[in-house]
């Protein structure tokens, strides 16, 4: 099995990119969103000579306002929805989106106050759409709820969980915490306007999604998407399928997910996350992981599943442990996954394997059964100053190299930190001074052999720690990084596009 764009050809194709999150383009509104600042940023990747745009996972955000806590993996995040694109659609006026309060930092995101402010205008949007005379408009809003029924259970757990002033759903009312279907068509009429306005949300999020991504496909930029191997407790997914995972009577996890202690963190990450019911997918013939790929591929060009050694085997972590040391490993479902979701979506399955920590044989072996490209992350070439597969001298061409990842510090803020001998190691290897580091680790990604080649923008811009989208194992300050239109410098889109065109990614 092969996965797409993997070419036999002497002059094999050699791809390069940028990883951002919406969240962190230009608007008015306190977040980035889906309408003018995306386009420019996708006019730049063009520009710049890319082909690639990598996201963080796009569903509803939950608990921390983390992407990989959401309540739905198939929903949409509707912080993302642009307020100017509602304008053009008619849904809203000039008027509506004239007051924007006074953000305390245009470089930060303030997500309670973004969601307050933006739930005013999705709500005069919705008001608007349920008198509107756009027959087009309503003709495709039948065809969206048509084509996903993932939205019947979503908005009604969404609906419920405002009802229930947004306590997890195994705190809600018994009747609707464990439903049969019966309960659900009940609570349903009875949350009516609730659930339809969150219908609406999720199919305005995928029409300006849709939009955007045709924008960058016209260009020929693909979107490579991201996905979390596990779900959020409070999550749609596991409320409206209980048997799909590892609970107890009360719908609580028994065993949740995590790693064990690693480069991030001394106690492991204990994610709580509920672990999978490995043997009730396989009854089903895994329809819920076909289902959720095939919905993830109808929004982006290619898919990275985070936590990729998770299919080989998982740390299952007792529930009440306050940390992850505790934990054992599992089987998991290995190849019977994927040769499922081989047989239903085709064999060139454009799945790239997060293959980082505690990586066996084993995963390697399955990574590269169905040809995943893996990933290799330069920070952690020079993390440890001895050989190590990091190193772009032990590259295959199979693979997706990194300078960082949304979970590393920038590549400045590294280099600040790095030992004497690790900043001695990167001079050496990359034949540089260090004072243009985040450049000069793009440079060595970009000549690597590597199939792709990505690194974060705020490498591009040289950017420092202040920067950093993520510190693993913390719960607050973190996803909230913004930049300004000044910051996307045209003399970096130049440099960019040389560099690429140097070493044939063009």
């Amino acid at each position: 099995m092969r996965t797409k764009a993997v070419s036999d050809s002497p002059l094999k194709e050699r791809l390069s990119g940028i990883l951002v999150h919406p969240t962190s383009f230009p608007s008015p509104y306190g977040i980035g969103d889906l309408g003018q600042g995306a386009r420019d940023f996708i006019d730049f990747l063009e520009r710049a000579g890319q082909h690639l745009w990598q996201v963080l996972p796009l569903g509803p955000t939950g608990f921390g306002n983390s992407p990989y806590q959401s309540y739905s993996s198939f929903a949409g995040q509707p912080l993302l929805i642009s307020p100017d694109e509602l304008v053009k659609d008619g849904l809203l006026t000039q008027k509506d989106i004239k007051n924007i309060p006074h953000w305390d930092n245009e470089l930060r995101v303030d997500f309670d106050a973004v969601a307050e402010y933006k739930e005013t205008l999705f709500l005069k949007a919705y008001a608007n759409f349920t008198e509107t005379d756009d027959k087009e408009l309503t003709k495709e809003y039948r065809s969206f709820l048509r084509k996903n029924d993932w939205v019947k259970d979503y908005s009604l757990f969404m609906a419920c969980k405002k009802a229930h002033d947004g306590v997890n759903w195994q705190e809600w009312d018994k009747e609707i915490a464990r439903p049969t279907e019966a309960a659900k068509e009940k609570w349903t009429k009875k949350l009516k306007k609730e659930v339809d306005y969150y219908r609406f949300i999720q199919f305005i999020f995928f029409r300006q999604w849709n939009n955007l991504k045709n924008y960058a496909n016209n260009k020929e930029i693909e979107i490579i998407g991201d996905i979390p191997i596990f779900i959020s407790s409070d999550s749609s997914d596991v409320w409206a399928n209980p048997t799909l995972f590892q609970l107890d009577s009360k719908g609580y996890p028994t065993k949740v997910a995590g790693v064990p202690p690693d480069y991030f963190s001394a106690t492991g990450q204990l994610w709580g996350n509920p672990l999978y019911d490995w043997k009730e997918h396989k009854k089903t013939g895994y329809a819920w992981w076909i289902n959720r790929v095939k919905a993830q591929l109808t929004v982006t060009d290619y898919l990275r599943i985070d936590h990729f050694r998770g299919f080989e085997a998982y740390w299952a972590v007792p529930a009440k442990e306050e940390t992850a040391i505790n934990g054992k490993w599992i089987k998991g479902p290995g190849a019977d996954l994927f040769n499922a979701i081989a047989a239903a979506l085709g064999d060139d399955l454009p799945i790239i394997a997060e293959d980082l920590g505690v990586i066996t044989p084993e995963v390697e072996a399955l990574r590269d059964k169905f040809e995943f490209p893996g990933m290799k992350v330069l920070q952690f070439a020079y993390d440890d100053v001895n050989e190590n597969a990091f190193l772009p001298h032990h590259y295959p061409y199979n693979c997706v190299c990194y300078s960082g990842t949304h979970d590393n510090d920038t590549t400045v803020g590294w280099y600040k930190n790095a030992n004497n001998l690790s900043k001695d190691k990167v001079r050496r290897y990359m034949g540089c001074d260090g004072n243009n580091v985040s450049w000069d680790f793009l440079v060595t990604a970009w000549k690597s052999v590597a199939r792709m080649a990505i690194v974060p923008l705020q490498d591009v811009m040289r950017m420092d720690s202040d920067a950093r989208m993520n510190i693993p194992g913390t719960a607050e300050g973190n996803w909230v990084w913004r930049y300004n239109k000044e910051q996307l410098k045209e003399e970096d889109a130049i440099n960019l596009r040389l560099t690429t065109e140097l070493f044939g990614r063009c």
